[in-house]
C-alpha cells in the first residue's frame, strides 16, 4: 500500500521552538555529521581515482549507500552526545508544565526535540524500513523490540515503553507529550505485549495499554487512561467494547479454513460475536429460549407464505 509523502510516519519530533536560538544545535548537528562523510569520500578518492578510475565509478553506488549509513550513524551519535550534556544540566521529567519560555521544563523539552530532529529525519529515510528507525528509538531511550511494527504511525522519541509484538496502524499517533492550551503534559506511555493500535488512533500521554488489547481505528485515549488487558476499546474517548479473543489458544482450529473475506466474517460472528461473555446460566437459557421462539415464528411465517403460493399455483 502506498503512503502519501505528506505522512511523516515513523519516529517523530514536535517542531515547537521555545526559542529560535535552539536552531544553532540543529545546524551544528548537520555540519558535524557531514564531516565524516567528506573524510570517507576523500579516502575513496585517494585510493581509487588516480590508480583505477574505472573502479572508482564501478563502486560509486556502493559508496553512496555506505556514506548514507555513515551520516545517519554520525547524526545519531553526535545527537546522543549533545543529549547527554543537555540532560545533565536539566533531567527530563514527567509532569504538567506551563507552555512559556520562562518554564524550564518546556524549554528543555523543545531543545531535546530540536536536537533529535536531524537524526530522526535521516534515519526514517533509510531504504530498508524499520532498521535505522529502531536504532534511533533505542539510542534515544525508547524501550522497544525488533518484533514490533511501529513505522506506519507517528511514535514519540522519549518516555515510551513498548512490549513485544506491538503493531501500530497507519497514521496512528503514540505520544508521551502533548500541548493542550497553554499547558505541556509529559507522561510516560506504556504499551504491553501483543497490542494492536488501529489506523489513525491516538494514544495520549500517560496511557497504559495492557497485554493483548486492541485500540480500534480512529479511537482516542485520554491522558493517563488505563486500558485493561484482553479488551477491545473503541470510541472517543476509548471505551471497552468487548473481550478480545484474537489471541486465544487454538484460534486457527476454531476458525478453520475459509474461502473469502465474507466467509471469514460469518465464521467470526458465529464463534465470537455470539458468545455470551458476562451472562449467567439462567440468562443464557432464557436467551436461548427466546431465539428458539423467534426461529419457530420465522419458520411458521415461511410455511404460511409457502401455503399461500401453493394455493395460488393450484388455482
Amino acid at each position: 500500500m502506498s503512503v502519501p509523502n505528506t505522512m511523516r510516519v515513523g519516529p517523530f519530533t514536535p517542531t515547537v521552538l521555545a526559542k529560535k536560538r535552539y536552531l544553532i544545535f540543529y545546524i551544528f548537528l548537520i555540519w558535524i555529521s557531514i564531516i565524516p562523510l567528506l573524510l570517507e569520500f576523500w579516502v575513496y578518492w585517494q585510493f581509487l581515482w588516480l590508480p583505477r578510475p574505472v573502479h572508482f565509478y564501478a563502486f560509486l553506488p556502493l559508496l553512496a549507500v555506505l556514506m548514507y549509513i555513515t551520516i545517519v550513524f554520525s547524526g545519531i551519535i553526535f545527537a546522543k552526545i549533545l543529549l547527554i550534556f543537555v540532560n545533565a544540566v536539566h533531567k527530563p521529567r514527567e509532569g504538567v508544565f506551563l507552555r512559556h519560555p520562562a518554564d524550564k521544563d518546556y524549554r528543555y523539552w523543545s531543545l531535546r526535540n530540536t536536537i533529535k530532529r536531524w537524526p530522526v529525519w535521516l534515519a526514517h529515510r533509510f531504504p530498508f524500513p524499520g532498521v535505522m528507525d529502531n536504532i534511533c528509538f533505542k539510542m534515544f531511550s525508547v524501550k522497544t523490540k525488533m518484533s514490533n511494527s511501529l513505522f506506519e504511525g507517528w511514535v514519540d522519541t522519549e518516555f515510551i515503553e513498548f512490549g513485544k509484538d506491538v503493531v501500530v496502524g497507519q497514521g496512528a499517533i503514540v505520544q508521551s507529550a502533548v500541548i493542550i492550551g497553554n499547558l505541556l503534559i509529559i507522561r510516560k506511555t506504556i504499551i504491553d505485549d501483543d497490542v494492536r493500535i488501529g489506523s489513525h488512533a491516538i494514544v495520549m500521554p500517560g496511557t497504559h495499554i495492557g497485554n493483548k488489547c486492541i485500540l480500534a481505528a480512529n479511537s482516542v485515549t485520554t491522558v493517563g487512561q488505563v486500558l485493561e488487558k484482553g479488551w477491545i476499546y473503541v470510541g472517543i474517548p476509548a471505551k471497552q467494547f468487548k473481550k478480545n479473543y484474537f489471541f486465544e489458544d487454538g484460534l486457527e482450529d476454531k476458525i478453520g479454513h475459509v474461502e473469502d473475506v465474507e466467509s471469514l466474517r460469518e465464521k467470526y460472528e458465529e464463534i465470537y460475536i455470539k458468545r455470551y461473555d458476562e451472562l449467567k446460566l439462567k440468562e443464557r437459557r432464557e436467551l436461548k429460549k427466546e431465539k428458539k421462539e423467534e426461529e419457530k415464528k420465522r419458520l411458521d411465517l415461511e410455511a404460511e407464505e409457502y401455503d399461500i403460493l401453493d394455493d395460488g399455483f393450484n388455482i
